[in-house]
């Protein structure tokens, strides 16, 4: 059984709008800065990573870039999303292939999957490569559906199956997979008004991208939950919150992006047909990284 814990950034991707080639030097720039910053580990091709923008030969080549970077200091936890079974366990076996620590597995929808489905589809990837550790996110925001509990529960007896990133919010959600699925499953917060109580209720760490963004100040919102001073720690989330209370009113991975830039990561414009932000929004952005420091 893994040990993974504490603030994993979701990392952007960042890619040359005109030739499609990952701007690799910039992405290793932003590995090298997060590491220095703290973080336990590193999570590309998340929901930050504009996943579903990207081609299969993008996103290897993402994978290998950060592994590589990483060097084994941090675990590297990369996303595997699909519609399908079949292509979900090719993401999967070519990320492993790349030397990735872990996978957080993604169901993409479109016709509605009933409960059974669901299930299989998850159980399928982590049976295909038994001896890799499995993360499943949920997010019914963001991906048009949601695992159900009986399905995680389910789940969570797969030995390798051991992790839930739930971004519903729902902390009541929550407490209930803790208490009801005890030592098999362990819980990521994901929605970055709540890390801190999902910490709190038994939580093991937070991803998200604005630790791409707020680095230092994520890892000691960790710190000091770790060390169980609540009082600081909850003034330390709502010092966060103002940041990310801008990044709630436009596209995040536009926000993550543009918040980036103006650090001196050149990552580029959100990948199209996306678009980027509005001088007011960047502005926005500008004055919440002053704000926080």
């Amino acid at each position: 059984m893994t040990d993974f814990r504490g603030i994993f950034p979701y990392l952007v991707s960042p890619i040359d709008a005109s030739s499609g080639r990952v701007r690799e030097r910039v992405l290793r720039e932003l590995v090298e800065h997060l590491i220095g910053c703290g973080v336990h580990g590193l999570s590309p091709l998340g929901s930050t990573g504009e996943f579903a923008y990207l081609s299969f030969e993008q996103r290897q080549e993402i994978v290998r870039i950060v592994v590589d970077a990483a060097a084994g200091r941090v675990p590297v936890l990369a996303g595997v999303a699909a519609f399908s079974t079949s292509d979900a366990i090719r993401q999967a076996e070519a990320h492993a292939r790349l030397g990735a620590d872990g996978l957080i597995l993604i169901l993409q929808q479109m016709f509605p999957v009933p409960p059974r489905g669901i299930e299989r589809y998850f159980g399928d990837i982590a049976r295909a490569l038994p001896q890799t550790s499995m993360t499943l996110y949920t997010n019914p925001g963001l991906l048009g559906g949601d695992i159900p509990m009986d399905a995680i529960d389910a789940l969570s007896h797969i030995p390798n199956i051991e992790y839930v990133k739930d971004a519903s919010g729902n902390t009541g959600r929550i407490l209930s997979m803790l208490n009801r699925m005890g030592g098999r499953i362990r819980v990521f917060s994901a929605s970055a008004h709540i890390p801190l109580l999902v910490l709190k209720l038994g939580g093991v760490g937070w991803m998200a991208g604005p630790g791409c963004v707020m680095p230092r100040e994520c890892v000691r919102l960790y710190d000091l939950a770790r060390a169980g001073d609540w009082d600081e720690a909850m003034a330390e989330q709502r010092r966060q919150w103002a940041i990310n209370e801008v990044f709630t009113r436009y596209a995040l991975a536009a926000c993550i992006k543009t918040a980036l830039q103006l650090q001196g990561f050149d990552v580029g414009d959100a990948i199209a047909p996306q678009e980027a932000l509005k001088p007011e929004a960047v502005e926005e952005i500008r004055r919440a990284l002053a704000q926080l420091g």
